[in-house]
C-alpha cells in the first residue's frame, strides 16, 4: 500500500462506517498526464450512484482540509463492478461458491493464472477448481502466492 492510499483509507474509513458502507480498494494512478484517486465502495446489495456522490462529496471535503497528493488529480468513487478484487480474507471468504480468476507471483502446476470456482479458503490455502477442457481438477493456491484475485464473469 502507498503512503497516499494508506492516509486515503484512514480518511475514508469513518465517512463509510457512518453511512454503512464497505471499503473494496484504493488506487492512485497516471495514466497519461492524469493522476487518479479511484476508491471502491460496496455493501451486501450492491451500491447505487447517489452513494458514491455522498461519499464524493464528504471524502473531498476531508482531502481539502489535508490533501496527501501534491499533484492535482480526479477522485473517482465507484463500485467495484461484477469483477470485484479480492483482497482481504473476508473476500475470499464471501467468493467462496463464485468464479474467481487468480495470478500467481510463480507458477503453481507450470500455470500462474487459474480461473474456476473458489472451494474454500482457510486462511492460508485458495482451492479452485478448475475445468480442463472436459474434466474438473483441484488446485491448492497458497495465499502468499497469489499477486491478484477478482471475481470473473463467465460468459456461457
Amino acid at each position: 500500500m502507498s503512503k497516499v492510499t494508506g492516509i486515503v483509507e484512514e480518511m475514508v474509513n469513518p465517512i463509510l462506517d457512518d453511512l454503512n458502507l464497505e471499503l473494496v480498494d484504493i488506487e492512485y494512478v497516471k495514466e497519461g498526464p492524469n493522476y487518479f484517486l479511484r476508491v471502491f465502495i460496496d455493501k451486501d446489495n450492491g451500491v447505487d450512484i447517489d452513494e458514491c456522490a455522498a461519499v464524493s462529496e464528504k471524502l473531498s471535503e476531508k482531502l481539502d482540509e489535508v490533501d496527501p497528493i501534491p499533484e492535482n488529480y480526479f477522485l473517482e468513487v465507484s463500485s467495484p463492478g461484477a469483477e470485484r478484487p479480492l483482497k482481504k480474507d473476508k473476500d475470499f471468504q464471501k467468493a467462496i461458491g463464485k468464479n474467481v480468476h487468480i495470478k500467481t507471483y510463480e507458477p503453481i502446476d507450470n500455470e500462474k493464472t487459474f480461473e474456476g470456482i473458489l472451494t474454500s479458503f482457510d486462511g492460508n490455502v485458495v482451492t479452485v477448481e478448475v475445468k480442463i477442457k472436459t474434466r474438473k481438477k483441484t488446485i491448492e493456491i497458497p495465499y502468499e502466492k497469489i499477486a491478484k484475485a477478482r471475481l470473473a464473469v463467465i460468459f456461457s
